[in-house]
């Protein structure tokens, strides 16, 4: 009896830890096929296929072919000559395909299109070069793991020493128009050349517009496979990893999005994706590093998708907001209701951008303020060298004169940036300084003629013994008030041409805000309404100064 017992306790034991032993994961081979057995099965059931609201991985098995999204025109990852893909991207498509036994069916996609068409059930599948972010999760189901991932790399001369953030810092970068890294870019007080297309980068770089460019590792892949790009130029550095995710709808594709977490763990466990990338050329390096990872025990698992240990989250590209950033957003929907007119202000919802608005406003007031002093002094010095009785002073003081009318603006700053980087390093304070100094000559140039002409006049009309030359002069510039007030307004006026030459004034404050925020017609409209407050104090200023100068004239008459 008491064997009995012992044995009847052994089996009761023995079930209850059975029962009590966590279920055993699955292999992602395991999961998928039954996975896809299940799928064929209800698309094999009559009537099936024409039931709306079919999941979309069953209805891939009704129509035997699977409808991707790729790109036509991104080197190595989606091109199209003719009738013929080619790329990595489209070689992902076919291998995924083939594991589900379908045939896939291509459609042209861009970055604007990509997610659109996914909702509107164009296709079943995007794989085209689209990063995964935050804010793209709730427009789209990522399918996990990541198929690729790329960074932003700095690209220049061989030559040229580059090697992190502080040999960058005061550049000036090329870009292009809404790249995400821009503000991390402009962070690192790094100046920005805006451009639309990434397409012209390299023919920048060639033509030395661009000493530096900024884009996608991914892009500059293509150009490093020239190898006479390849000999010109090099990777600096990269960053802002971003992982790209093959995409499906949010809604109707469970089925299809679970297929394809587990093909593309096992495409990584066993470098599916790896030889895929050989043979198109691209870089190797995260999916070496992902193979590994999907070989891990604890990854390669039913489960490894959703597994915070083996995937990669998504960039959050969220900027830091501003205090004010609520009250902002308010009143921008505030104009818009009761207006119609959509204002964005950017510059006062992320500290990024606020952070150079605020630079932006303190430099443009110290070059105006340093335009209308050097316009002063530059006019009180060529008008007294133009009114010297001796020749070799008046001589070249009037051929210089001459030049400085007969030069473009541009030309005449970029001379003066030149000089002043051969004298110093490139540095904000320099480039703020040499526009200073070509305002103030071109326009004092003007103003020291004016006085000049008043000294010769007052000459003639005195005749007689010649009168002191400091009483003299001062009557001459008190009778050319006019025009010396008319050309410290045109410096006043003529100061935001400083961005020409890289002086963070905030005309490149707000080109570097709207390299990666919105609403340019506002930003911009902003600044026109700085600058109209900026003369309007200015020309108050100098009609005190027009008032006070003839007023001394009619005193020392």
């Amino acid at each position: 009896m008491m064997f009995l017992q012992r044995i009847l306790f052994v089996v009761l034991a023995s079930l209850v830890a059975f029962t009590t032993l966590p279920a055993r994961a699955e292999t992602p081979d395991a999961a998928l096929a039954k996975l896809l057995d299940e799928a064929k099965a209800a698309a094999s059931v009559p009537g099936a296929c024409a039931q709306p609201g079919v999941d979309r991985l069953v209805r891939i098995f009704c129509d035997g072919k699977i409808r991707v999204g790729v790109r036509e025109y991104y080197p190595l990852f989606g091109t199209r000559e003719g009738s013929v893909r080619s790329g990595y991207d489209v070689d992902v498509a076919r291998g995924l395909a083939k594991h589900l036994g379908v045939e896939p069916v291509f459609t042209r996609v861009n970055a604007a299109s990509r997610i659109p068409l996914l909702a509107d059930d164009k296709i079943d599948l995007t794989i085209a070069t689209m990063g995964h972010n935050a804010q793209r999760d709730g427009q789209v189901r990522f399918i996990r793991p990541h198929y690729y991932q790329s960074e932003t790399i700095i690209v220049g001369p061989k030559g040229l020493t580059i090697r992190d953030w502080p040999d960058v810092a005061s550049r000036t970068i090329c870009v292009t128009i809404g790249n995400g890294s821009n503000a991390q870019i402009v962070s690192h007080n790094a100046r920005l050349m805006l451009f639309d297309e990434a397409g012209v980068l390299p023919d920048r770089l060639r033509d030395e517009t661009c000493t530096l460019a900024a884009q996608d590792d991914s892009f500059f892949d293509y150009y490093f496979t020239d190898p006479a790009f390849a000999g010109s130029y090099d990777r600096k550095f990269g960053f802002a990893q971003l992982p790209w995710g093959m995409a499906v709808a949010l809604s109707g594709s469970d089925r299809l999005a679970r297929a394809l977490d587990l093909t593309s763990q096992i495409f990584h466990r066993d470098g599916i994706f790896l030889d895929i990338a050989k043979e198109n050329r691209i870089g190797l390096g995260f999916l070496q590093r992902q193979r590994a990872v999907w070989n891990r025990p604890e990854c390669n698992t039913d489960t490894g998708a959703s597994n915070p240990a083996c995937v990669l989250p998504p960039l959050s590209s969220v900027l830091e907001p501003t205090p004010i950033a609520a009250q902002v957003a308010a009143i921008e929907g505030w104009i818009q209701k009761h207006t119609g007119i959509a204002v964005q202000l950017p510059m006062f919802k992320t500290m990024p951008a606020w952070s150079l608005f605020k630079a932006g406003i303190i430099n443009s007031l110290v070059l105006v303020a340093g335009a209308l002093v050097a316009t002063l002094l530059f006019a009180l010095i060529l008008g007294a060298l133009q009114s010297s009785r001796s020749f070799l002073l008046r001589w070249p003081a009037r051929a210089f004169t001459v030049i400085l009318q007969s030069s473009p603006v541009v030309l005449t700053l970029v001379i003066s940036a030149a000089v002043a980087l051969a004298l110093f390093p490139y540095s904000s304070a320099v480039a703020i300084g040499a526009a200073i100094v070509a305002l103030g000559l071109m326009n004092g140039a003007n103003a020291g003629q004016a006085i000049a002409e008043a000294m010769h006049t007052l000459r003639t009309e005195r005749g007689g013994p010649p009168a002191p030359i400091t009483e003299l002069f001062g009557r001459a510039v008190s009778r050319s008030a006019t025009q010396i007030v008319s050309f410290l307004v045109n410096a006043a006026k003529g100061t935001p041409i400083a961005s020409f030459i890289g002086a963070p004034e905030l005309l490149s404050a707000l080109t570097d805000i709207t390299s990666f925020a919105s609403g340019r017609a506002s930003t911009y409209s902003l600044l026109l309404v700085f600058y109209v407050c900026v003369v309007i104090v200015v020309v108050w200023l100098c009609d005190k100064l027009r008032v006070w100068l003839e007023r001394r004239q009619m005193v020392t008459a």
